[in-house]
Order: structure tokens, then sequence, then C-alpha cells
């Protein structure tokens, strides 16, 4: 089986618009071996004058797919890697990339449940894995999901998400939108907070498994905010990216 840590090139097969700044990129791995969901891929670009720039990607497809990997990427401004992949990047194209690498902030469904997830912006990505991977197994834990946007236009996976709540009545899906609401919106309008989490406490169940992913601030707020309210540390995993929310 193929070193994870060794770089290999893989090729673009498929794009897709997640919304207006986020897009998954399906690549076609000549040495695919399976990943865990929560585990990531690095991406490195090399310029003609051997400049090189590198990022990690969250693996959004589940372990069930079999020789290829979705990463979903979200475009950042001024970044070296990302606008690479929304202004460049065409189908056919080749990418170096290597993985699967992460053993912490992984879910498996042998791990069982409840599940607890809590996402901010595009933290929802690796999250979103365990779910695709959860509704391929034959027997799925309970989950829920609270999951903060900016708008109802930055959510990414938004069809995807309201057809597996709607048709798996053992996923809860919680949304709040902090910045605008559409009219008739039902969900929260703030930040994620104590009466957000302890809903989502009371819809997963008792001593839920909890993944937690987004911008740090936020990650910290929602860990601390459980632990607070009796979620055992050991059970809660976080995984935090930069500022931006």
């Amino acid at each position: 089986m193929a070193d994870p840590l060794l770089w290999q090139i893989s090729t673009v097969t498929a794009i897709r618009a997640e919304t207006s700044e986020v897009s998954s990129f399906t690549l076609r791995l000549p040495n695919w071996r399976t990943h865990r969901a929560g585990q990531h891929y690095d991406v490195r670009l090399t310029a003609a004058d051997g400049y090189q720039a590198q990022r990690s990607y969250s693996i959004a497809s589940p372990p069930s797919r079999t020789g290829e990997v979705d990463l979903t990427i979200e475009r950042i401004a001024g970044g070296e890697v990302s606008p690479y992949f929304h202004d460049i990047l065409e189908l056919g194209h080749q990418v170096e990339v290597r993985g699967p690498i992460g053993g912490y902030f992984v879910w498996e469904p042998a791990l069982g449940g409840p599940l607890l997830l809590v996402a901010g912006g595009s933290g929802v990505v690796p999250l979103m894995a365990m779910l695709r991977e959860r509704a391929t197994a034959d027997s799925r834990p309970s989950a829920v999901l609270l999951y903060s946007s900016r708008t109802v236009d930055d959510v990414i996976y938004r069809d995807e998400l309201a057809s597996l709540a709607t048709n798996d009545s053992g996923l809860r899906l919680i949304q709040t939108l902090t910045r605008s609401q559409p009219a008739g919106w039902t969900g929260y309008d703030r930040r994620i907070d104590r009466p957000m989490l302890t809903e989502a406490i009371a819809a997963a169940g008792s001593q839920p498994l909890v993944y937690i992913c987004g911008p740090t601030l936020l990650v910290e707020a929602a860990a601390n905010g459980l632990v607070e309210l009796g979620v055992p540390a050991a059970q809660v995993r976080t995984e935090r990216f930069g500022p931006t929310s």
C-alpha cells in the first residue's frame, strides 16, 4: 500500500461549485488508499522558478468511495493555493498531493455514537465526510450537526444537507446565520452560544462523541461551552483554522 507521505500526481476529474467562494474538486489518485473521515490531503504547487506553496485540505468524500477523493476548497483572498484551484485548474489538469494524513480528528462507523458535530464555515468539510460515511453504514448512530454560516448563500452543501436531514430521521440539522437571514428563516440568527449548544446536546442524547471544526474562536467557544454543559472533555475533538469567520 502506498505511503501516505509520498507525493503523487492526481488528475482533476470533476469541479463542482458549492457556493460563490467554495468549490469541490474531485482528484483521481494513481496510488489511492482508504482514508478515515476527518483526514486531509496536502497539496503542493511548484512554480517555474522552483518556488513551492503547500496547503492542507480536508477530505469531503466518504472512505467508501474508491480511487478518488473530493477536496472542498474555499477561495482565500491573497492566498497562494486556493486561487489557483478556483481560477486556473480545469478538468484534466494535474496537481501534486499526498495523504491521507491525520489520526486524531477522525470518525468511522465502528466508533459508534451518538455524534454531535459543530461547524463554522468551511469547517463543515471534514464533518461532511463523516455524515456521508455514516449514510453508507449498516448501523447509523444518531447525529446532530450544528452549523454556523454567514448567510444562506454561504451554506456549503446546502441542498445535500437538507436532503440528508429530510430523509434520515436519525440526523438533526441545526443552523444559524450570523450576518443576514432570508424571509421565513426559522433557524438561529447569531453566533453559536449556550442555548444552541444546549439544544444540540438534548438532540444528540447523552455522552455524544463531539467533533468541532471551524475558526479558532468558534471552536474554543463551542468546546468550552459543551464541557461546561457536562460533556466530558475526553469526548470532544477539535480542529481549527485561522481567524476568519
